[in-house]
């Protein structure tokens, strides 16, 4: 089938850097394509290419005649538009239906009334959003849709896509919503794009076998020039008048490896842990907060101990900000009670970067200004080396923060409470502009993190990556709590975040009254001998095997490979033995000790 939609050796220098090289799309009709990549690899620009928004230094790029392209910006334009309604109207084409405008604001909960002027994100962001689908056209350019929206918002978004016969392209950093929604996968990396035709639930598996290749390509590179090192250091001198082709090719093998652009380098993240908490971190008994006749909590008990990870979910408005101030003291309740454990070392990373003043320099904003050190977990470290390990460049250090991107102002947000020793951190949408390989990170540093976690995400794959328990609103200030993530909400609820929980009637069925509460069928049962020697032992086989691992990982990082190609296979090969071993070990023990956490409720 012919592309609607197909961009060919797209290439762009940007500040003298080259940012795009090679790179290509090509969209069918009715095709949904995702678009990946490193925060700063070029997906925006590329995509704004396909739009023809902006010209590259070199593309052929073809649109079939008659087709119709919506791109959606990440910051939208308002200017000259007095309300959101406008603002949608005014995408339509010639013989598109105008009441399909009203429609889309209506359910994406706008009036059409709003002033563009004052609208808040979210509002901006949906408003955006229902100019570029109300003409239904033929490929819709998506950068970013689900940023600044709530859950209902985000599933309602998915099967609204899912309606449409539009072909799309799609940037998101929404792993839930790429998967559900792409069928082909381009990977933008290093100015280059590779295509897969299959949707984002297979891209991981995909990259890190074309990384591995790399580093297999690598190191046979390497030992080549090794070869042709030891030849050079003995036989140069006898053969130097014949053999001069060989010296040629050393010295073309070494620009080989000095001019091949390395992947992009990863976040190192660590958290700096404090003393340990007291057992009970947070207990709240009958607590209810209300402004006005708004009623934000209501008649909420919860206990968290050390080494909880509670999610809070909820639309927009429903009160998780205040939530997580009643929980950690910073807001009084207008009554209950709300019980700090001992020795609490709390970390927050605020939601909005409100903490960031944008005239402050990059640098200053990690150690406080008048120092070139860091303090992390009570111990210096030179700025320079700290703003590495979150991907920031040296001469980004005078960089002010008010010039720093979205994803750069996250991961200095981050880098900046991660230095402080913590037993509780408090993280309020931590994955706003994050890339795929930061979260993925983060979420090694919060599985690997001794103390407790409250999260509040719209991210439904992080979330159940994550947490141990989902803190759910139901409206009326109702909060509901359960156990796992958010996948393991919905199983029990029924429902995703955007509908009430459904009411338990007498005459539902027993499997629905049991799978409403599981502490019922727990609570009937003791643990077997078996389960308790596995709830004993499993914590030290869990030891022993990160031991062979950091072992394994010691040999593999050296010559290993060099010296012995099939003992480096084999230890590479027990190495993702041992990892699938602790990943087993890891999830028995705890699903043994949320079962004895049942059984003792």
């Amino acid at each position: 089938m012919a592309p609607l939609l197909h961009l060919r050796d797209v290439a762009l220098t940007f500040g003298g850097q080259p940012l795009l090289e090679a790179a290509e799309i090509a969209v069918s009709a009715g095709e949904r394509v995702c678009l990946v990549g490193r925060n700063g690899s070029g997906k925006s620009t590329l995509l704004k290419i396909a739009a023809g928004i902006v010209d590259p230094d070199h593309a052929e790029r073809f649109v079939q005649p008659g087709s119709t392209i919506r791109y959606l910006p990440q910051e939208p334009d308002f200017t000259g538009y007095r309300t959101s309604l406008a603002y949608v109207e005014a995408g339509l084409g010639p013989g598109d239906d105008a009441y399909r405008a009203q429609y889309l604001i209506t359910e994406l909960g706008l009036t059409g009334e709003e002033d563009p002027a004052t609208m808040s994100g979210g509002e901006s962001r949906r408003t955006a959003l229902a100019r570029v689908l109300a003409p239904e056209p033929d490929i819709l350019l998506l950068d970013e849709p689900t940023n600044h929206l709530d859950l209902p918002v985000i599933e309602w978004l998915e099967q609204e896509l899912k309606s449409l016969r539009s072909a799309m392209v799609l940037i998101s950093h929404d792993r839930r919503f790429l998967t559900s929604l792409s069928r082909a996968t381009i990977w933008l990396d290093r100015g280059v794009t590779r295509r897969m035709d299959k949707g984002f639930g297979d891209f991981e598996a995909w990259r890190d076998e074309v990384l591995a290749q790399e580093e297999l390509d690598r190191h046979k590179l390497d030992r080549k020039i090794a070869r042709e090192e030891d030849w050079l250091r003995y036989g140069v001198s006898a053969r130097r008048t014949r053999n001069q082709r060989r010296l040629g090719e050393l010295h073309s093998l070494r620009d080989q490896r000095r001019t091949a652009r390395a992947a992009q380098g990863n976040v190192r993240l660590e958290a700096s842990e404090a003393q340990t908490s007291g057992k009970l971190v947070i207990e709240a008994i009958d607590v209810a907060k209300a402004y006005g006749d708004n009623v934000v909590i209501k008649n909420l008990s919860l206990r968290v101990a050390r080494g909880d990870r509670i999610g809070i979910v909820g639309p927009n408005g429903a009160g998780k900000t205040t939530l997580i101030n009643l929980l950690t003291g910073a807001l009084a309740p207008d009554s209950g009670t709300v019980k700090l454990g001992t020795a609490l070392e709390m970390v927050t990373l605020d939601q909005r970067r409100e903490s960031l003043d944008p005239a402050t320099p990059l640098g200053d904003a990690l150690t406080g200004g008048g120092s070139d050190q860091v303090m992390v977990g009570g111990q210096p470290r030179h700025v320079i080396a700290y703003m590495k390990d979150f991907l920031f460049q040296p001469i980004q250090r005078g960089t002010p923060v008010g010039a720093l991107s979205g994803g750069e102002r996250g991961r200095l947000m981050l880098a900046r409470a991660l230095a402080k020793p913590s037993n509780l951190l408090v993280l309020d949408e931590p994955t706003n502009d994050l890339d795929l390989e930061t979260l993925d990170l983060l979420q090694e540093l919060l599985a690997e993190y001794q103390g407790t976690v409250l999260l509040v995400s719209h991210d439904r794959d992080f979330i159940d990556r994550v947490v141990s328990a989902v803190l759910i609103s139901d409206g009326d200030g109702v909060w509901t709590e359960f156990a796992g993530g958010y996948s393991d909400m919905l199983a029990q609820r029924g429902r995703g975040v955007g509908a009430k929980v459904r009411p338990v009637e007498k005459a539902a069925p027993a499997a629905a009254k049991a799978a409403s509460s599981p502490a019922t069928s727990a609570s009937k049962r003791k643990l077997s001998f078996n389960e308790k020697h596995a709830l004993e032992t499993l914590p030290k086989k869990v030891e022993a095997l990160q031991a062979e691992a950091a072992k394994l990982n010691a040999a593999v990082a050296g010559d290993l490979y060099t010296r012995d190609p099939k003992l480096f296979a084999k230890a590479t090969a027990r190495l993702e033995e041992v990892a699938r071993e602790i990943g087993d070990a890891e999830e028995r023990w705890l699903e043994l000790e949320m079962l004895r956490e049942e059984i003792g409720a």
